[in-house]
């Protein structure tokens, strides 16, 4: 369209509240309305505020409206279905309170107005109170609440290169399975306690007959990778079974 990169100076970010830098030798500030001009925005719409000052003036803002991702209702709803107590953090105003109320639930905490430092710290409470803390983040705000969190995923997007410290990174494509990812974690222990529980049974059928002298040492060295071979041919095909009937298209 014949737009041409703008050569920034001076540049600094302060987290949670927005960036500056010079312009044309002109201070171009760009964040909250608290960060640009002090105190709280007069209005309040459905949509997220990014203001802008030149030279510490008052320019007006860009209103961003957000759209939620294909089938984040749904994860959401697994989610509670299965019993797990969900938090919101968000850096943002609280524009869309009741949509987001409605979305998660009536008894879900929403937080708006975090810097990092309030994320890490919400965590931090969680856990003293006996929590254990799985935190999806996908900015820089959230880098510090991710390694704080007991299991942390980055969400990432092909627009972005960042990813904070975490667990895990998961392609932003992929949220709307998180409920299901848990699902099959919380499957897949279960099968690997049951192998562990087999093999000792496995293993104590076959010490019994080798201590009265009944098996030759033949047999014994088939039946010792025999125990192996089947353990992980079972596991494999009963996680791959799981997996199907966990990840089935609806």
């Amino acid at each position: 369209n014949g737009a041409s990169a703008l050569s920034l100076e001076d540049f600094s970010e302060h987290g949670g509240k927005g960036l500056e830098a010079m312009v044309h030798c002109r201070r171009l500030r760009v964040g909250s309305f608290s960060y640009i001009h002090g105190g709280e925005a007069a209005t309040r719409t459905t949509s997220t505020e990014v203001w802008v000052s030149v030279d510490g003036k008052l320019r007006g803002c860009f209103a961003v409206r957000n759209r939620y991702r294909t089938g984040v209702p749904e994860m959401i709803a697994g989610l509670r279905a299965r019993g797990y107590a969900l938090h919101l953090l968000s850096g943002d105003n609280d524009a869309e309170r009741a949509t987001l109320q409605t979305l998660l639930g009536p008894d879900v905490a929403l937080q708006f107005h975090q810097t990092p430092q309030s994320k890490l710290a919400y965590i931090k409470r969680l856990q003293q109170g006996g929590a254990r803390v799985l935190m999806l983040g996908d900015g820089l705000n959230d880098a510090g609440a991710l390694l704080q969190a007991d299991a942390g995923i980055a969400v990432t997007e092909n627009t972005s290169q960042f990813t904070p410290a975490c667990d895990a990174i998961l392609d932003a494509s992929g949220v709307r399975l998180v409920d299901r990812f848990l699902a099959y974690a919380v499957q897949g222990k279960t099968v690997v306690t049951a192998s562990f529980v087999l093999s000792i049974c496995y293993n104590v059928v076959g010490l019994s007959f080798a201590v009265r002298a009944v098996l030759s040492p033949m047999v014994a060295a088939i039946l010792m990778p025999a125990s192996s071979i089947s353990i992980v041919t079972l596991v494999t095909v009963v996680s791959s079974i799981v997996a199907r009937r966990i990840f089935r298209k609806k």
